[in-house]
């Protein structure tokens, strides 16, 4: 194995591994929405440093191995998607820290027929299983698995667009949880930015394995 080959095999490694820890906070925070324990929303919010670290090291990392080793072809795609992948990543962690912070500002549990109307608990699954997706997807260098991943976007964008009608006719029947019902469809709209980033993740997989430049492309 070639110095590069090392360098590129590390680099994968520590993208899977700030990976896994975007998709832990996502599923702490849901888990903390779900059961009201606050203690999983807070160690969202204080794990968001170790998100933003990781990024930086592996933007570093890039940097080196584009300074010491010229990559070209493939290896190039790779460190080249990796960049974006991993501020995609970042900003996944940005959103599951957000979503914590509202699941620590509320002061009673979610409504559940109010998470009911608005498919809430079918949004976060569904914004996990984008992740999972695109992670197993890169991990096992499967396009196909890359671009199911925008037909699922497109169930979450549908589920963003009914939310607002859902929203209103809550509201309407229960004033008196008009901040909650705000709160929530913020998450969602939070959620709905979880699908974009993982398309993105999923444009880039695409044009590391393939050389497919699919960004603007309808």
């Amino acid at each position: 194995m070639t110095h590069l080959e090392k360098e590129l095999k590390a680099l994968k490694g520590d993208t899977v591994e700030m990976w896994q820890l975007v998709l832990s906070q996502l599923q702490k925070a849901s888990h903390s929405l779900q059961t009201f324990d606050k203690d999983f929303a807070h160690e969202v919010v204080a794990n968001e440093k170790r998100v933003n670290s990781m990024e930086l090291n592996i933007d570093r990392d890039c940097e080196n191995i584009f300074a010491l080793y010229n990559p070209v072809a493939v290896d190039l795609r790779l460190v080249l998607a990796t960049l974006k992948i991993v501020n995609n990543l970042e900003r996944i962690g940005d959103i599951a820290e957000g979503i914590s912070l509202f699941i620590i500002s509320e002061k009673e549990t979610f409504d559940k027929s109010l998470l009911k109307s608005t498919r809430f608990n079918e949004m976060f699954e569904g914004a996990i299983k984008t992740v999972e997706d695109v992670l197993k997807a890169f991990e096992t260098e499967d396009t196909k698995l890359a671009r199911s991943i925008f037909k699922q976007d497109e169930i979450l964008d549908e589920i963003n667009v009914e939310a607002n009608k859902n929203i209103a006719v809550f509201i309407t029947n229960n004033l008196e949880k008009t901040e909650q019902a705000l709160n929530v469809l913020s998450i969602i709209r939070r959620l709905e930015r979880v699908g974009d980033q993982s398309k993105n993740i999923a444009e880039e997989i695409i044009f590391y394995l393939e050389a497919k430049v699919l960004k603007h492309v309808k």
